[in-house]
């Protein structure tokens, strides 16, 4: 599940990220203008889950521009988050080819997790943080894979440097429990405390008595998800 997830986050991303004028400049501006027109027709089909229509405004595009790699980018998740992960996985490899990027060698491995071909989800993620290595959730990512081959080391390594990146709760959490995994309880236990002190409100330290205050109405703030 950690993989739709992660595709869900770029889908997202796929809705709100418009091609730059770098990227249409070349093109004479009639076709520049259509082209507009094909990305909102995709945005806007992508937000409602209109999966065929959005797929025809891409392939229209590249039609009038076959070495567009975002296009590439955004029908691999289209396709992905209708289990055609054969053809995800191509749109995202020529993607890669044609603009290469930590996001698109991290999608790919996302779909041969999903697959459980795990040998090459873990090179494509292995490649991914060659490219950009600091993001926790690309270690996470990487770390998954490698307890399902079964690489206890490699997962303690990639978790570790996860928490590093970003020791919030929910990194601290995982990384206990492949400790736990790894038969490290002592060093679990220590980071699951580690993690509630983190959780749990400050004390207050003035000891004098105060009057009481009027109560204020509060925000509630949305917490923070974790992409596994």
């Amino acid at each position: 599940m950690f993989g739709l997830l992660l595709i869900l986050i770029l889908m997202i991303w796929a809705i709100f990220y418009h091609p730059s004028i770098k990227e249409t400049g070349d093109l004479p501006t009639k076709i520049t203008n259509k082209l507009d027109q094909l990305w909102e027709i995709a945005q806007e089909s992508i937000r409602e889950n209109k999966y065929l229509r959005a797929e025809k405004a891409l392939l229209t595009i590249l039609r009038v521009d076959e070495k567009n790699a975002t296009a590439y980018n955004r029908l691999g998740i289209l396709y992905a988050k209708q289990k055609a992960y054969k053809d995800a996985i191509e749109c995202f490899e020529i993607a890669q080819s044609l603009e290469p990027s930590a996001s698109s060698l991290h999608n790919v491995g996302l779909i041969y997790y999903e697959t459980e071909n795990y040998e090459k989800a873990s090179l494509a993620f292995e490649q991914a943080l060659e490219m950009e290595d600091d993001l926790a959730a690309r270690y996470i990512a990487y770390a998954k894979v490698q307890e399902k081959i079964g690489n206890t080391k490699k997962v303690i390594n990639a978790l570790e440097k996860a928490v590093e990146l970003e020791p919030i709760p929910q990194t601290l959490k995982i990384l206990a429990e492949a400790y736990d995994n790894a038969g490290q309880a002592e060093l679990a236990e220590e980071l699951r405390k580690k993690a509630t002190k983190m959780i749990a409100p400050v004390a207050p330290t003035n000891s004098k008595t105060e009057a009481p205050r009027p109560r204020q109405q509060r925000k509630i703030h949305q917490p923070r998800k974790i992409v596994m």
